[in-house]
């Protein structure tokens, strides 16, 4: 990991760019992280295109940090400046030319979108958790909050750092990351917006269902993919309070 540039947010946040090799991403500190008080790290998942994403994850950032947790992130594989995959891209229009005319969108196009993302979205996330709780002032546990889903999902699984997570219901799911559901066991709060235009309401139902947590919260409110009400974030962020810090 190397910073490449640094400010003091003007509610004493640290935000600092870095590049994890040549992937780019963000840590936000809050000002009462120190060595001899690291603070937990919550991992911010997004949909790609970190440039674009930004303003959002900041402010969540700033939330978080407010509650007493360092934030962090990197681009997604195939987003922002990163190389592309001709297959994935191919399965990119395949969806959209599919939803242009109305038709479902197969498991096979699904499975060629998402799943090449999760196999190396996943490692990278894993090596930020190494790098980061080497830093002086960050310390575990880590919490995992954000989409695509299916990313959260397998995280959750392979990771034994992360002991909580938020997942975002907005996203396709394959149906082999149904049985990886199967075997999750961290608590689980999981955000679902009811009309949401992009996503498979019913999938993401089912994948809850699916889930082997014992501890289990699914918040589902009215309102399209952007329009997550601020109480529902409210209660995501008193979730990992609860776990990351009780």
């Amino acid at each position: 990991m190397r910073f490449t540039s640094e400010q003091r947010l003007d509610d004493g946040v640290l935000e600092r760019d870095f590049t994890l090799g040549d992937i780019p991403g963000v840590l936000w500190t809050p000002a009462s992280a120190s060595p001899s008080a690291p603070v937990p790290l919550i991992l911010l998942g997004h949909p790609g295109g970190l440039d674009r994403m930004r303003p959002r994850l900041a402010a969540r950032a700033r939330h978080s940090a407010a509650d007493g947790f360092a934030s962090a992130t990197v681009e997604l594989p195939g987003s922002g400046a990163r190389p592309r995959s001709a297959d994935v891209e191919q399965a990119r229009a395949d969806m959209r030319r599919a939803l242009e005319a109305g038709e479902p969108v197969s498991d096979d196009i699904v499975d060629r979108l998402v799943l090449p993302l999760v196999d190396r979205a996943v490692p990278e996330w894993r090596a930020l958790m190494d790098a980061l709780l080497a830093l002086p002032g960050i310390d575990g546990p880590v919490g995992y909050s954000g989409g695509i889903i299916s990313i959260g999902v397998r995280l959750a699984l392979v990771e034994p750092r992360v002991s909580a997570a938020v997942l975002f219901a907005g996203s396709y799911v394959p149906r082999t990351m149904f049985e990886e559901a199967r075997q999750v066991t961290v608590p689980l709060h999981v955000l679902l917006q009811w009309d949401d235009e992009g996503n498979d309401r019913q999938s993401a139902l089912d994948l809850f269902d699916a889930f082997g947590s014992k501890e289990k919260t699914l918040n589902a409110n009215m309102g399209g993919h952007t329009g997550v009400p601020q109480h529902a974030g409210e209660a995501a962020a008193r979730f990992l309070t609860r776990h990351l810090k009780g």
